[in-house]
């Protein structure tokens, strides 16, 4: 047999398939969605729109592409393109499926994110995210080298997939690419109105193999559900039978919060427990990070009972475990094996534009059901399972059954510049799964008119046709377009890098002073966008030393991913001849020339302070106050802001002082 299998050729290489892909083989023949292997290569040659419905574990996000190329669809130089919602899932699953086909990554099989593409010439199937497909589609209408596009995680209904929705529902009604295959990839409780939305779709549904769930909810109101996930955690760990953890929060101070405090518990525990990995897993984690999340828990550890009477006992095993503490990111596409217990905070931070006041904020807000359905899912994908909710049925009851689509929550400026550039004039008249709001749809009208995107008759200006080559948010875009006239875009590419990357700064509950102070050696007294700068710039003067970055607090993951946007900033500058250019350094005008260019993107986001000595937005005149994190020591009559925060009163973030007279 072992003979046989080295004959075997690998048609996407021309060499023998490797021994991990005999294994991994077997592995992909157990999974859910491998007995309805014929029956989906059947439905998808018979129709032109498939929709599988199966649940997170099934194995469709990375069977279901590979069954696709096998089929020979990706031939005479057509592509295989699978888009997810988040980019960690994208660029994760790529590598498991290179693993599984037995190629190199980057090569057969690739990724391209926003700011970073691992594919090459010889790519036949490539995962991407659902927003970079979509600026494919903003350059080549038809989608020319795709054969087949697969949307996975439909269910999670964000901006961009609903965008594709409707672009793919139009393109199908013109009959001008009838040669082009969708399949859409969701749960069974979204496929009927997927299949409603698509007439003449065919529904494809692999049986799920269940393994038993016990869920638990708490009988009273959790205080801090971070402490209470650290109890349960304890209570496992100690008592529970072999199988690792994941806990679900809401981001990335609560993980960090959470990881410390079973740190600190493990080593509490000593030698009652066996070997305990803890793993923090959010949407910004660098790839080597992501790689952990995948590997098996530590192995057991033996050691001896105490004697009774005089008789030493069967040696116990301390069991091994791996202890995830996730973001909502784990809920679905990112199966990962050995999850025995689930630990459900039953919250999620969603970004809400609200209209009324003009403002786009993160909020911490309940799950919907189907979330919880997912998040307890995962305790019984390799065996029976445990979830353990930190809140009670009645609360559980009261939540809406499927997540809030994007489209209705979300500020439209950056989607209605993307959908003028794919041909769709109105979004209002666009076959939506979910129409927007009109009132939120005029509102970004309005602003892509304040910006100079648009004309008065709506139609995209040669300022937006520029704005529109940037995967950014339209204000950001203006100021990077305008900064030449400023003479400071390169100060401004620095900072826009920065400003699209997480926070960069560190703050370890064990060294709090310590980080506050290598965080006040970065700081500018004009304000929070210039100490990004002034961050970045050490960085770069320090050759992204990783000794400096752990030194100074600062995420070196972070710092590297902002020179990677950088980077790729400069490109799109560079393709549309705008200059890159810096202040004279002896000139008193550096922070002026930087401050102007930044109110020339952000002068919607401006605040004033007022006789009480409240800061009021300009636009929709709401009363806040700067956040604590910022670096001014005073406040100044003018600032601008980059984020709007809702908590225990509203704030602005990242804010830079001007003057009147600008």
């Amino acid at each position: 047999m072992a003979d046989e299998e080295a004959k075997e050729v690998n048609p996407a290489t021309g060499w023998p398939f490797s021994r991990r892909y005999h294994k991994l083989l077997q592995r992909r023949k157990n999974l859910p969605v491998w007995a309805d292997r014929s029956k989906f290569l059947d439905a998808l040659a018979k129709n032109q729109v498939v929709i599988v419905a199966a649940p997170p574990g099934s194995g469709k996000s990375t069977q279901i592409p590979q069954f696709v190329i096998e089929a020979g669809y990706a031939r005479k130089g057509k592509k295989v393109v699978c888009a997810q919602p988040r980019r960690l899932v994208a660029s994760a699953l790529s590598r498991r499926v290179a693993q599984e086909m037995d190629v190199k990554l980057g090569e057969e099989v690739g990724y391209s994110l926003l700011f970073e593409d691992c594919s090459g010439p010889k790519t036949t199937l490539k995962y991407l995210t659902d927003g970079v497909l979509l600026r494919e589609a903003m350059y080549d209408r038809m989608l020319q080298s795709y054969r087949v596009v697969i949307l996975d995680e439909v269910h999670l209904r964000t901006l961009a997939t609903d965008i594709l929705l409707a672009y793919f529902k139009d393109l199908f009604k013109s009959k001008s690419r009838s040669d082009l295959k969708l399949v859409l990839m969701s749960t069974q409780n979204e496929a009927k109105k997927l299949k409603d939305y698509f007439k003449g779709s065919r529904i494809v549904q692999p049986l799920p193999s269940l393994h038993p769930l016990e869920i638990i909810h708490s009988q009273d109101p959790v205080r801090d559900y971070v402490d209470e996930a650290v109890e349960i955690v304890s209570q496992i760990i100690v008592s529970e039978p072999t199988g690792d953890i994941i806990v679900f929060l809401t981001g990335k101070e609560e993980i960090e919060r959470c990881c410390w405090k079973i740190e600190k518990l493990i080593m509490d525990l000593e030698d009652r427990i066996g070997p305990v990995k803890v793993i923090a897993l959010d949407s910004f984690m660098p790839v080597d990070m992501q790689k952990k999340v995948f590997k098996a828990a530590p192995p057991a550890t033996k050691k001896l009972s105490p004697a009774i009477d005089g008789v030493i006992q069967h040696p116990p095993s301390l069991v091994g475990r791996k202890i995830i503490v996730s973001t909502e990111i784990a809920e679905s596409s990112l199966s990962i094996d050995g999850i025995v217990y689930s630990i459900d905070c039953g919250y999620t931070k969603k970004k809400v534009y609200n209209a009324d006041r003009h403002v786009e904020s993160l909020l911490i807000l309940p799950i919907s059901k189907a979330s919880a359905q997912r998040r307890a899912g995962c305790a019984r994908r390799s065996a029976g399972g445990k979830c353990f909710r930190l809140y009670s049925k009645s609360f559980l009851e009261r939540n809406q059954p499927e997540d809030s689509p994007e489209i209705l929550r979300a500020n439209l400026a950056g989607s209605i510049l993307q959908l003028r550039k794919l041909g769709f004039q109105d979004l209002l008249k666009l076959d939506l799964m979910d129409p927007p709001p009109a009132e939120t749809v005029l509102q970004a009208v309005d602003t892509l008119k304040c910006l100079g995107a648009l004309d008065d008759e709506g139609s995209v200006t040669k300022l937006g046709e520029l704005m529109s080559e940037f995967p950014l948010d339209p204000q950001m875009a203006k100021m990077l377009i305008e900064s030449p006239k400023f003479c400071c875009s390169n100060e401004i590419l620095s900072i826009a890098a920065m400003l699209s990357v997480s926070n960069c700064f560190l703050r370890p509950i064990e060294c709090q002073e310590a980080a506050d102070k290598a965080k006040a050696t970065f700081m500018h007294m004009n304000g929070d966008h210039l100490s990004l700068l002034n961050v970045y710039n050490a960085y770069k003067l320090n050759n992204g030393n990783s000794a400096w970055c752990k030194s100074k607090f600062i995420s070196q993951a972070v710092l590297k991913a902002a020179d990677n946007v950088r980077n790729q900033l400069k490109l799109i500058m560079d393709k549309l001849n705008l200059t890159q250019c810096s202040p004279n350094s002896n000139s008193s005008n550096i922070y002026n020339d930087i401050g102007r260019a930044l109110l020339a993107g952000y002068f919607m986001q401006v605040a004033k302070l007022d006789d009480s000595d409240s800061y009021v937005t300009i636009k929709g005149h709401h009363v806040v106050d700067l956040h604590p994190t910022t670096c001014l020591s005073s406040r100044p009559a003018f600032v601008i802001y980059h984020d709007f925060v809702f908590a225990s009163k509203n704030f602005i973030r990242i804010v830079t002082d001007f003057p009147q007279e600008w």
